[in-house]
């Protein structure tokens, strides 16, 4: 399992008229979550579409617990429970402290510029490896 924790602060402009984070905003987060996630593994999505690679969404979803509200400082908690072939799975946790405000996941396809799936390439593999195997000692000892 791969973790990673990034911070957001919610800005006005992400809140509707009853104050709380619209619905979809929480999108946009996931997609924070998981570009951190990946770049802090090695992974940036930068050089992936330069090596013309695409990671489109396949599926989401999210499930609203507890409203955000304007100025809060939330936390996104990603985590990639196994590598991926074709597709890749991620989970979310969207907290105000230790409050759970919402959880989702999202599912992507590895895919090339013409839009045909293709594994990812041996460097991702590589540096995903590296990353399940480093976080699974770190969480054994």
């Amino acid at each position: 399992m791969i973790r990673s924790i990034a911070q957001v602060e919610v800005r006005y402009a992400e809140t509707d008229m009853m104050g709380f984070v619209y619905h979809a905003n929480y999108l946009p987060w996931f997609e924070i979550g998981r570009t951190q996630l990946f770049k802090e593994i090695g992974i940036p999505y930068r050089q992936l579409e330069a090596e013309g690679y695409r990671l489109p969404v396949l599926e989401v979803s999210v499930r609203y617990l507890r409203p955000a509200l304007y100025d809060d400082k939330v936390s996104i908690v990603t985590v990639l429970r196994e590598k991926p072939l074709l597709r890749i799975g991620l989970e979310y946790e969207v907290l105000r402290g230790s409050e759970l405000l919402a959880t989702g996941s999202s599912s992507h396809a590895f895919i090339d510029r013409e839009g045909r799936p293709v594994r990812p390439p041996a460097w991702v593999v590589a540096k995903l490896d590296e990353a399940l195997k480093a976080q699974g000692e770190s969480t054994s000892r």
